[in-house]
């Protein structure tokens, strides 16, 4: 049976660009795109980095029991909801998986799944440094939502605490200060947990 990579961290940890290059480093393992009712964002797609749906749709998949997790956040826009549908995107048979999310959402797969499908991949950087690149990251937006990225920069310290992390199991984690060292480590220990030879160099 395949296992489920599960990147997570705290906001403008660097999980998305690392996510992005795991995709291209290991071609072979497979993705899983998450729902989101979020607004979309500048630079993003439809279908790339989220489903971006509405509230109906994820109403829907309550009621017809596809739901496997959701989390909703009351942002200072107003709620907005991820999560994850059993849509037919994870076969464990045919593989591994590569996926990125929340501590909570990476707890609910857990129980799904069960705890050894899931192996965590959690990103890390000191707090000043990912404050700085969070603000420069929103003034690249064409509206900069300041009070957003302070909400958000709050909940992760409560939501990854260590006493959280050690309760999932979580107690390896990856620096991400020098970008290319860090996807290394998280390339070589992804191939040796999944039995596989190789550099993991790109295809």
């Amino acid at each position: 049976m395949g296992k489920i990579f599960y990147v997570m961290g705290k906001s403008a940890s660097g999980k998305d660009t690392i996510f992005k290059r795991l995709c291209s480093r290991l071609s072979g393992y497979r993705t899983v795109k998450m729902y989101t009712t979020r607004p979309i964002r500048d630079g993003e797609h439809n279908g790339v980095e989220y489903f971006f749906v509405d509230q109906t749709f994820l109403e829907e998949t309550r009621k017809n029991g596809t739901l496997i997790e959701c989390r909703t956040y009351q942002t200072v826009y107003g709620p907005w909801s991820y999560f994850t549908v059993d849509d037919g995107q994870i076969d464990l048979a045919q593989g591994n998986y590569l996926m990125m999310g929340t501590l909570e959402s990476y707890e609910e797969l857990q129980a799904y799944y069960g705890p050894s499908a899931l192996v965590p991949v959690y990103i890390c950087v000191e707090d000043g440094l990912r404050l700085e690149r969070a603000i420069a990251r929103e003034r690249e937006q064409a509206v900069p939502k300041y009070k957003e990225l302070c909400r958000r920069f709050l909940a992760d310290e409560e939501d990854f605490k260590e006493e959280n992390l050690l309760r999932c199991g979580i107690t390896k984690q990856y620096e991400n200060l020098e970008l290319e060292t860090c996807i290394e480590q998280i390339v070589r220990d992804i191939l040796a947990k999944s039995g596989e030879p190789g550099s993991g160099k790109e295809r």
